[in-house]
């Protein structure tokens, strides 16, 4: 079941990557500035080392799945809808970078309607249920606080970006980064 999750989920990033490449491509052509890309190294080495703690800890460590396992396996699933749902309500502006078309026309629609950042959510979950689901504890721990601390860098970046060359700042003015605001 390890190498099952573990090689689709690498496979999915690889996919994303190619999309995300493909929207970028759309977006310049039509204009658009990339912003953070000092911190979107770290990103990329980030998702890079997780895999990499996440195999090295399973294995090394024979660990196996955790007797908790489908309940694990439904909170990374629901997650998935979750990306799944940002990136298709996104469309080509869905980028993991930060690639901004100046004077756009920022909408609420799908996930975003009531919460700002539903694809960080969804990693977030991810970092913290996916090994979780295999009981590698260290990676979920370590991999939950780095992912913590350079999203409140990559967020601080984009909103600021979206603020300043979008109308981002109106139409969430009333909308909490991760919760509904009532």
């Amino acid at each position: 079941m390890f190498s099952v999750v573990v090689s689709l989920l690498i496979i999915q990033r690889l996919v994303e990557l190619r999309l995300a490449a493909q929207n970028q491509k759309k977006l310049k052509e039509k204009g658009a500035i990339e912003y953070g890309s000092k911190h979107y190294k770290l990103i990329v080495i980030m998702h890079v080392l997780f895999f990499i703690s996440l195999i090295s800890e399973v294995i090394l460590l024979e660990k196996t799945y955790s007797p908790f396992w489908p309940i694990f396996l439904i909170v990374i699933i629901l997650a998935q809808m979750l990306r799944y749902w940002s990136i298709f309500s996104l469309g080509e502006y869905w980028n993991t970078k930060i690639i901004i078309l100046p004077n756009a026309h920022v909408k609420k629609k799908g996930p975003y309607k009531y919460i700002r950042h539903p694809n960080y959510v969804a990693v977030a979950i991810e970092f913290f249920f996916i090994p979780l689901l295999f009981e590698a504890y260290r990676t979920a721990f370590m991999f939950s606080i780095l992912n913590s601390i350079i999203m409140i860098i990559r967020i601080k970046e984009e909103e600021n970006a979206l603020i300043a060359q979008t109308n981002y700042g109106k139409v969430f003015e009333n909308t909490s980064r991760f919760f509904i605001k009532k």
